[in-house]
């Protein structure tokens, strides 16, 4: 049985960053595990949770790199969805139909006008069947096992919209938004403009930042990563022995997190009040 398992993890060590396309009705923990397995190392995890009932972009990192997702251009954040209207769910999605009622069409051009007045910033509860942690706890754990779910007011900022298509009962959209959005919830606040009830009957995450599905493709960690390069003039082995830095060794010396390449690894560095911290040391490239 060891020897199996560790045949079977033989890659634990690599480094790699991926972006994997989740598929629909499966968790972002119970696809990870897949994608674990299909790559051979168990040191893994990913960025963005999407919810069981959405699919697409979810970004991999492998061993050291999986420390990485904090420094990461992950936002804004683009969906596509599709309302079904005339649907009523508990969970704003397909997983939870409480009933289907025919709804009256909607002029395109209302339509498409009212999905344009998104653009903006709007406060909202998020769905009750979400990703979003209450003690400790996914609350769509907790709605699914009949417990009361007290979600707080947040907060989304929507900077661009896309009226896609018009075929009643579906409408379908895109959205690019901040951090923390819930699409399921804008297409509430949506369907309130329009007086009208529906729900999502398909939701796909299009890209995380400047991550997007490429079938996979191993991607180089420093043209994503959302900090500034600094210069070091010291030796080397400071770094590769993890010794305090001198601030004197370094171009940038105003506080701030820096990136430090090397040609075989990379650091990222705190300078706070002329102190120099290591955030991560030695990541291998």
């Amino acid at each position: 049985m060891r020897k199996t398992q560790k045949k079977l993890y033989d890659n634990e060590q690599l480094n790699k960053l991926i972006v994997v396309n989740k598929p629909i009705f499966r968790s972002s923990n119970s696809y990870l595990n897949e994608i674990k397995r299909k790559y051979r190392n168990k040191k893994a995890g990913f960025s963005g949770t999407l919810d069981p009932f959405a699919c697409g972009c979810l970004i991999v990192a492998f061993g050291q790199y999986s420390k990485l997702f904090q420094f990461l251009k992950k936002t804004p954040k683009t969906y596509r969805a599709v309302i079904w209207l005339g649907t009523t769910s508990e969970s704003l999605d397909i997983e939870n139909i409480i009933d289907i009622k025919e709804e009256s069409k909607i002029e395109e051009t209302l339509l498409e006008k009212e999905i344009k007045n998104l653009v903006g910033t709007h406060e909202y509860y998020p769905p009750k069947f979400s990703a979003k942690k209450i003690d400790g706890k996914r609350a769509y754990q907790l709605a699914r096992d009949g417990k009361d779910v007290e979600m707080k007011k947040s907060i989304m900022t929507i900077s661009e919209t896309k009226f896609i298509s018009y075929k009643h009962p579906f409408i379908t959209f895109e959205a690019t938004v901040s951090e923390g959005s819930y699409i399921r919830s804008l297409a509430q606040i949506l369907l309130k403009k329009l007086n009208s009830v529906g729900t999502l009957s398909y939701l796909n995450r299009l890209n995380e930042g400047e991550f997007y599905f490429q079938h996979e493709k191993e991607l180089n960690p420093l043209e994503y990563l959302d900090l500034k390069k600094n210069i070091y003039f010291g030796d080397k082995s400071y770094f590769e022995d993890g010794k305090k830095i001198d601030i004197k060794y370094l171009k940038i010396k105003e506080d701030g997190d820096y990136l430090i390449v090397f040609e075989e690894f990379f650091s990222i560095i705190h300078i706070e009040n002329k102190e120099v911290k290591y955030l991560l040391n030695k990541v291998l490239l």
